[in-house]
């Protein structure tokens, strides 16, 4: 049931992940947190802050168990323990877990010693609150993903298919991260969908760990991929008699320059070879993969791949709520790490974003290298507030730069030019009490 009614502005954010072994213990928005928590020390608002789920990364802390991981927390990182207990003095802090710190829900002693901190730990697994004359439902979202749904919610031993990917891959990534070049694979927490991993891998392999004189030798083959699938074409239709002109006036072309014309003919014709051979085992390969992909999703297999990305279950868990509950107006979520705002019949489906570091995937301008996986934060709190007859809700932006001239190389850098994502939030939104939410701008 929800509390009773009162000014209360609720500000949401989620999916901190602070925590985590080796690399993984590197929380990179810590200073926007803590500045964060500073301003609501000193607001003067009837507020309070809901940490929707995944404020800690306990998955990924392999090295000790059970409640011996709130010291692990508090030992390495004091400033923010501290802040939390400034914060809570003068608002109130609510602390929802998620599936990545599931283990919060599963001891009693957790809540005596989060209440030390001023941070009021809720064992359930959603929450309600009202604002104005409406209520507002959260839960972190992880119920929804079949591959991180815990069945049996507080009991410790309950593990999804998601907490064995994050300590044996996530966690054993954030060992192994200084390892490589520039450091890059402790951002192997923020990949969503997980699906992408091999993709994410292979691109990081070629842009960062692969030898620089391997790499630019590929290149020009690489580039010349596309040309020479065009001439194997035309000089298919030569051979078959159908339209020799292009060969013929390249061959004279080329002719005028001697040794040079003749080796980049050779070049060329090797580049048709092999842009020949890789079309005649490409085809029957692709279409094998989509046949096998048509019957895994016929069996519903594709589904419970590690994915944490789907949409449709949060909307239809949201209508539901809305259709059985005509006080809730907001169904807020995390999990996903995409802040966004959408309309649906009788409220709004508001998600929470996430203070990790994002990598969008953008395909460069030569379709043939491996794709770019652009990162940037998009930081936000959001804001929950009743209004005159409404309730309001709005992402406020938490800024940070980007560290995309630190992190990608310069060809990764010049293959996105004009292709960088758009992190604009959603635009703020209001819900009245009688009346279906004002539709919201378009948002990533």
């Amino acid at each position: 049931m929800p509390t009773d009614a009162d000014d209360r502005v609720c500000y949401v954010i989620s999916d901190l992940h602070v925590g985590g072994e080796e690399q993984l213990g590197e929380v990179e928005a810590l200073p926007e947190l803590l500045d964060f928590l500073e301003r609501l020390e000193r607001t003067d608002e009837n507020a309070e802050l809901i940490v929707n789920g995944d404020a800690f990364g306990l998955w990924e802390i392999t090295s000790v168990e059970g409640t011996d991981k709130f010291d692990y927390l508090t030992d390495t990182y004091p400033r923010l323990f501290e802040q939390l207990r400034a914060t809570g003095e003068n608002v109130t802090i609510t602390l929802l877990p998620g599936n990545h710190d599931h283990e919060l829900a599963a001891y009693d002693e957790y809540v005596e010693r989060f209440a030390a901190y001023n941070v009021n730990l809720v064992l359930d697994d959603s929450i309600t609150r009202r604002v104005g004359d409406r209520v507002v439902y959260f839960e972190h979202g992880h119920q929804r993903d079949p591959n991180n749904r815990i069945e049996d919610w507080g009991n410790p031993n309950a593990s999804p298919l998601g907490y064995y990917y994050n300590t044996l891959v996530t966690s054993r990534a954030g060992q192994l991260s200084d390892r490589g070049r520039y450091n890059w694979l402790k951002d192997v927490q923020a990949v969503t969908p997980t699906e992408r991993m091999p993709v994410w891998l292979l691109s990081k392999y070629f842009y960062r760990e692969m030898n620089p004189l391997l790499r630019y030798a590929l290149v020009p083959f690489l580039l010349l991929f596309n040309v020479s699938a065009v001439l194997a074409v035309l000089a298919g239709l030569s051979v078959a008699d159908v339209w020799s002109a292009p060969v013929e006036w390249g061959t004279a072309f080329l002719g005028q320059f001697g040794a040079a014309g003749t080796a980049i003919w050779f070049l060329l014709a090797v580049n048709v070879a092999i842009a020949g051979l890789l079309l005649l085992v490409g085809i029957p390969l692709y279409l094998l993969r989509r046949d096998v992909r048509k019957t895994i999703e016929r069996f519903g297999v594709f589904e419970t791949a590690l994915t944490v990305d789907a949409e449709k279950p949060y909307e239809k868990a949201a209508r539901e709520r809305f259709a059985t509950d005509d006080e809730t107006a907001i169904y807020c979520y995390g999990h996903t790490h995409r802040p966004a705002v959408s309309q649906l019949d009788g409220g709004l489906l508001v998600n929470s974003g996430t203070w990790l570091k994002r990598l969008h995937r953008r395909d460069g301008v030569i379709g043939v290298l491996p794709p770019v996986f652009y990162p940037s934060y998009q930081l936000c709190a959001v804001r929950i507030a009743a209004e005159a007859d409404s309730v309001a809700v709005e992402f406020e932006e938490i800024r940070k730069p980007s560290p995309s001239t630190e992190e990608l190389t310069l060809t990764e850098r010049l293959l996105t030019l004009g292709r960088k994502p758009d992190l604009e939030l959603p635009d703020r939104v209001v819900v009245a009490d009688e009346q279906p939410a004002t539709p919201p701008e378009p948002a990533e």
